[in-house]
């Protein structure tokens, strides 16, 4: 009887793997995790499934306290055999769990790797006992990649990057990217990186390492033609500038995200970008790389102005792109871009070299698959590329990165794109805490490789797998909390930066109006209410799960006192309302010991990288708040 009231509790694990496998099916019986079992890799087996089985070990020492020891040679009864085969694909795989052992089967590395991670969920599930079974599993698109900002203020540590590849392959992602404008130390950016902590050379030699163990392909992305706004703000390189005097404006987030592209009808520009791909491109293994080359609102604005007159924007984007995309053909390497230039003047994708891969990226709620149909119809080799929404956010949005991911993937499937890279910028210093990213993560992970899955459905799955909560309740609530936020991160930095000079009183009065400001304190107790419940339920969380409730806590107390603050300013500046100073310098000095704590959890996970940036931000914020009236 006990044992059968266990199978019925081990029944539902099938259901809560990550990605769902393409078919599986309970067996009768439960295999014994004991101090006996042993992992046997096939005689014949490569050495790198010995990294696989390292994997395995050490989450089953972590789950169930067992040291159980990997060895080499034929099967025995009792053990977890590793065998590899032919007549499967690259990354297809059997896995067959009986009371008498376990079998995993693959022919191709990315699938031995495959199956031992669904192996460890099952053993993160269900502990010493896991249910007999069989699984045969394949994704449905191939290419299935996450895209993190490593640029826009915050550069997080190597051990940091390492862990978010680990999590890539936990849930069978098999691209990584990390954005670039100015933070790669290159040998002549010593200028441009003397007031950040960048990653070198060897950062990357090591991280690229660490993901080809997890058959991860880290693909460089650099940016080479816009958005490269720290970069041309320098004596070395502003004469490389589409605009005149790129230096002149003192430092904004705002304008960071609209400025600089290169001079195009300056050959020392590609030049510029030559050198900058000779330097980074060794560094990495893959076959691929990302030139970025999106928003270049600059173009034909300035210094190229007479040229964009003479053959348009389209042709002169067109024209520098193709140099770039030639030369790192030349170089051995495929190029990918970003795609909202050319959608908008597809005739012209013609022109490209028939490697390059767009990556078509669209962010809304309700993303409209008109783009991914031109490009489909062209056609353009595409990638489709949709985002986890924490951009502008102090807490992640996950309903908007639900709808997002979910449609985008469904285009995917729809048009036959060759991959899908889920997005986590950065935008405006990059304020939220980068474990708010990973339910977007997953859905990404999970929608790529089997198919979408019903929004309450996946949240309960990853509440239990991932964050080891027993409830299944608190991606659910991570995502109540996030759609409390009345104004947001955008919103404030934009406000604060105008306050700071960027316009006139009556311009910033009409900016603030806009914003649609009101008093918080109503929405600030139904944060307080969802912050409870998570507090509550906290005791059945596992490590990662409390992990992420601290930040959740700390960052919706950083979210009420923006809010509390934006409406004191208001009150402040615009109003007749008097004896008000008292409670704004109380505001200032919550504020202050808020980034006291901010800062802390920063630098545990992150270099110092910029967060002097978003401290300058609350900073002037408090000296606002503060000022006589």
């Amino acid at each position: 009887m006990a044992n059968e009231i266990k199978r019925n509790s081990l029944q539902s694990a099938l259901d809560y793997l990550i990605p769902a496998p393409a078919e599986a099916s309970a067996k009768s019986g439960l295999f014994r995790i004991c101090f006996d079992t042993e992992i046997i890799i096939s005689a014949k087996a490569p050495a790198t499934d010995y990294d696989a089985a390292k994997l395995l070990k050490e989450t089953i020492l972590d789950k169930t306290g067992i040291p159980i020891e990997i060895q080499k040679g034929e099967k025995k009864t009792g053990c977890i055999f590793m065998e590899r085969c032919e007549g499967l694909s690259e990354e297809e795989y059997e896995l067959a769990v009986s009371e008498d052992g376990i079998v995993v089967r693959a022919s191709g590395d990315r699938g031995m790797l495959y199956a031992i991670q669904t192996l460890r969920q099952l053993v993160n599930l269900s502990g010493y006992m896991i249910e007999a079974c069989l699984i045969k599993d394949r994704p449905k698109i191939p290419n299935r990649g996450f895209y993190h900002d490593a640029s826009r203020g915050r550069i997080r540590k190597l051990s940091s990057y390492k862990k978010l590849a680990d999590i890539c392959s936990y849930f069978k992602l098999n691209q990584l990217q990390l954005y670039v404008e100015h933070s790669f130390l290159f040998s002549n950016f010593t200028e441009v990186c003397r007031d950040d902590t960048p990653l070198t050379a060897e950062d990357i030699l090591e991280l690229d390492n660490y993901c080809a163990k997890l058959h991860i392909e880290l693909i460089p992305s650099v940016s080479t033609f816009g958005h490269l706004y720290k970069v041309l703000r320098t004596k070395s390189f502003q004469h490389l500038c589409e605009l005149d005097d790129p230096r002149k404006e003192k430092f904004s987030l705002e304008d960071r995200m609209q400025h600089h592209t290169l001079n195009v009808t300056d050959e020392r520009s590609f030049e510029f970008v030559k050198k900058e791909l000779d330097e980074f491109l060794p560094l990495f293994r893959t076959d691929y790389v990302n030139i970025c080359a999106d928003e270049t609102f600059d173009l034909g604005r300035g210094k190229s102005k007479k040229l964009a007159e003479e053959i348009g924007t389209g042709q002169m984007y067109v024209d520098f792109v193709n140099k770039i995309m030639k030369y790192c053909i030349e170089k051995g390497k495929k190029p990918m871009f970003w795609g909202d230039i050319i959608v908008g003047s597809p005739e012209k994708a013609s022109q490209l070299p028939e490697e390059a891969i767009c990556l078509n990226w669209g962010y809304g709620e309700e993303e409209k698959e008109d783009n991914t149909r031109i490009l489909h119809d062209v056609p353009v080799r595409q990638y489709l590329c949709p985002g986890v929404h924490g951009w502008n956010h102090f807490i992640n949005r996950l309903d908007s990165a639900y709808k997002n991911v979910s449609l985008m993937c469904g285009y995917a499937y729809k048009y036959d794109a060759e991959g899908v890279l889920n997005t986590d910028w950065g935008d405006y210093g990059h304020l939220q805490d980068p474990a708010f990213s990973i339910p977007g993560l997953i859905y990404g992970a999970a929608f790529s490789w089997s198919g979408i899955v019903a929004e309450d459905e996946i949240n309960r799955k990853i509440s239990r797998l991932y964050y080891g909560d027993d409830t299944e309740q608190l991606v659910d609530i991570f995502k109540s909390i996030g759609m409390l936020e009345d104004n947001n991160w955008w919103q404030f930095v934009r406000f604060i930066e105008h306050l700071d000079g960027k316009s006139q009183p009556s311009d910033l009065k009409a900016f603030y109006e806009e914003l649609g400001v009101k008093d918080p304190e109503a929405n600030a107790a139904l944060m307080d209410k969802k912050l409870d419940e998570l507090r509550n339920l906290a005791v059945s969380f596992g490590d990662e799960g409390i992990y992420l409730t601290a930040r959740l806590i700390l960052f919706a107390e950083g979210q009420k006192l923006m809010s509390r603050a934006l409406f004191m300013l208001g009150q402040k500046l615009f109003s007749e309302e008097k004896d008000i100073q008292d409670k704004c310098d109380d505001m200032a000095t919550a504020l202050e010991r808020w980034l006291y704590q901010y800062k802390k959890i920063w630098r545990s996970d992150s270099r110092e990288s910029e967060l002097f940036r978003v401290s300058d931000v609350f900073s002037k914020c408090a000296d606002a708040l503060r000022e006589c009236k």
